[in-house]
């Protein structure tokens, strides 16, 4: 399936989709309830998600077996829940009319949904004589975060094409929000540095490290809601590589630790005629690993920023995603003769 058919079913909505943002692979259906999503992949599986009327174009994020979700710099999460177009007149008629029929939520809340969205209070027959005019906005969840669910308890509201939502709704679905949940979807390569020497090295022996500039460029997620015309864009750009030698007994390269992005690339890789050189970008560690190893830890920052619809704009907390790799480091055999 294309991209086409993907924002055909966002258009389409569905009649009983209470659907959560939440799962972060490429699987499942859209729109049939509250746990599923709808994925279009493309041909490296990783094109779009579209979960609760939002579509998520993933083309640009990173994808592979060491990919991952970054850690928020910041005490930070994604919305817990929004508002945003869900039922057309008709949909919302076959959603309601059938609890109401299984008298499972009582008479009185019963009674009080049909004067509500039947009998003109404030809204008459579903308002199916404004059909193909306006959608029914109701609350989505994000199952992955749930506290501050409380904050969605609206019931579900009217409003017409190319009008915003009622002033006294908190969390309507605007390009801010569509960038931080584009920014919880965003994944990041792998961190494993090369090294030279490369896993091996030897006691107070500078050793190299650094990244391939070409598994570090920039990388994005786009969140939309066709239905209303609005999109955000949330990329991430490697700004910096932590290195934790996994010892206290090291000197890391530069002091902080903290190599910076340089010219498209973090660090240097070693060659020939650089021995006698200080590494950019490395650690040099001052006793053996005797007959195990250190855990080396390489932690990329990564700066986020989003642009949306109508010149909106502005950054978001940074992320960092590490990995970690062992280093043997043994002792300079002298030979005495």
């Amino acid at each position: 399936m294309r991209a086409g058919a993907v924002l055909t079913l966002a258009l389409a909505f569905s009649a009983v989709s209470s659907v959560a943002f939440a799962d972060k692979g490429d699987r499942g259906n859209y729109g049939q309830d509250q746990n599923e999503q709808h994925a279009d992949t493309g041909d490296n599986g990783t094109v779009s998600v579209t979960v609760g009327g939002i579509v998520f174009d993933r083309s640009k994020n990173g994808h592979g077996g060491s990919a991952g979700a970054m850690t928020s710099a910041a005490a930070w999460t994604p919305p817990a829940c929004w508002y945003a177009p869900k039922y057309t007149p008709e949909q919302l008629e076959t959603y309601l009319k059938p609890i109401w029929a299984a008298d499972s939520t009582g008479y009185e809340w019963d009674a009080a949904q049909r004067d509500r969205y039947v009998n003109g209070e404030p809204y008459k027959d579903f308002n199916k004589d404004k059909s193909g005019k306006g959608y029914w906005w109701d609350s989505y969840v994000n199952e992955d975060f749930p506290p501050g669910w409380d904050s969605c308890t609206e019931p579900t509201f009217w409003v017409d094409k190319g009008d915003a939502p009622p002033a006294n709704i908190k969390n309507a679905i605007t390009p801010e929000i569509l960038a931080e949940l584009a920014y919880a979807e965003i994944r990041v390569p792998g961190t494993e540095v090369t090294l030279a020497p490369a896993n091996r090295t030897k006691v107070n022996l500078p050793t190299w490290a650094w990244l391939d500039a070409a598994d570090f460029k920039p990388v994005s997620v786009t969140a939309s809601v066709p239905v209303l015309d609005i999109e955000a864009t949330a990329t991430a750009e490697p700004v910096s590589l932590e290195i934790d030698p996994g010892t206290a007994d090291a000197t890391t390269y530069p002091a902080s630790g903290a190599c910076p992005l340089n010219g498209g690339h973090i660090g240097e890789p070693y060659a020939k005629g650089k021995a006698s050189r200080t590494p950019p970008c490395g650690v040099k560690y001052l006793r053996s690993s005797g007959d195990g190893s250190f855990p080396l830890r390489a932690t990329v920052t990564w700066k986020i920023h989003w642009t949306g619809t109508g010149g909106a704009g502005g950054d978001l907390p940074d992320g960092t995603f590490g990995a970690t790799q062992d280093v043997v480091v043994q002792e300079i055999q002298a030979v005495n003769r």
